[in-house]
């Protein structure tokens, strides 16, 4: 069976005939203004790491996957709720960025159910991808103290199943 993966570009677009340039990795770019820094990204073929965002829902910044470091801005945006201005020079790897995503990828993979190869899920599952992205091979926690592995499915709704076991908090779904 083929599956149509489609681009996302993790926010929306923006409908303006006003453009900003910026620099995103070294990349000169222009995009309309208002666009955020992750679509900007994404839009010249720069790819940041992103779980909560889809370009089907206003950004919210939850995951914290997608930060970035720009230069003249205190600490670590998240690239998908910072709108891009003129002149901005965007950095989106480096070994600070790569240890802060694989820290909080190891954060939601510690309170995760360990069940890929059964899950219905593998092989197209965002998390297991973003793991990968960031180069997650194993998880310095333990999985004993509070977590939330066994809490029961709620088969309530009759079009869909809720598994908190799986749920990282990212409000998508809420948001949806």
């Amino acid at each position: 069976m083929l599956s149509i993966v489609e681009h996302d570009h993790g926010t929306p677009r923006r409908e303006t005939t006003k453009l900003v340039s910026l620099t995103i990795d070294g990349r000169e770019i222009s995009v309309p203004e208002g666009t955020s820094v992750m679509r900007a990204a994404s839009l010249s073929d720069v790819k940041i790491p992103k779980l909560c965002a889809t370009e089907q829902l206003e950004a919210f910044g939850s995951c914290r996957m997608c930060l970035v470091q720009i230069d003249g801005m205190k600490g670590l945006p998240a690239s998908c709720t910072t709108p891009v201005a003129q002149g901005m020079v965007v950095h989106t790897q480096n070994k600070q960025l790569a240890d802060i995503r694989r820290g909080v990828m190891e954060l939601y993979i510690s309170d995760h159910p360990l069940d890929c190869l059964t899950c219905p899920a593998n092989g197209h599952c965002e998390l297991q991808d973003m793991a990968g992205v960031v180069g997650l091979r194993e998880v310095r926690y333990g999985y004993e103290g509070e977590n939330h592995l066994d809490a029961p499915k709620d088969e309530s709704n009759p079009y869909f199943t809720f598994d908190a076991s799986k749920c990282i908090v990212c409000s998508r779904c809420v948001r949806a």
